[in-house]
């Protein structure tokens, strides 16, 4: 997700938004760990997604 797709949202919307990425991260996590996936590469992507959120949380809390 960009981060200007980001910005058009209400805090609300990153919130949930956020909520799902750390749930999508869990999930992979535990499906790397257990051998059933092999996406190992989605977890930096979901990382760096999450990253995303919450800066642009954070500019939208403190402004």
């Amino acid at each position: 997700m960009k981060a200007s797709e980001l910005r058009a949202m209400d805090i609300g919307g990153l919130h949930a938004e956020l909520e799902n990425l750390l749930r999508a991260h869990f999930a992979l996590r535990m499906q790397v760990s257990t051998q059933q996936s092999n996406k190992t590469a989605d977890l930096g992507k979901i990382r760096r997604d999450i990253a995303r959120v919450k800066t642009v949380l954070r500019e939208k809390v403190q402004a």
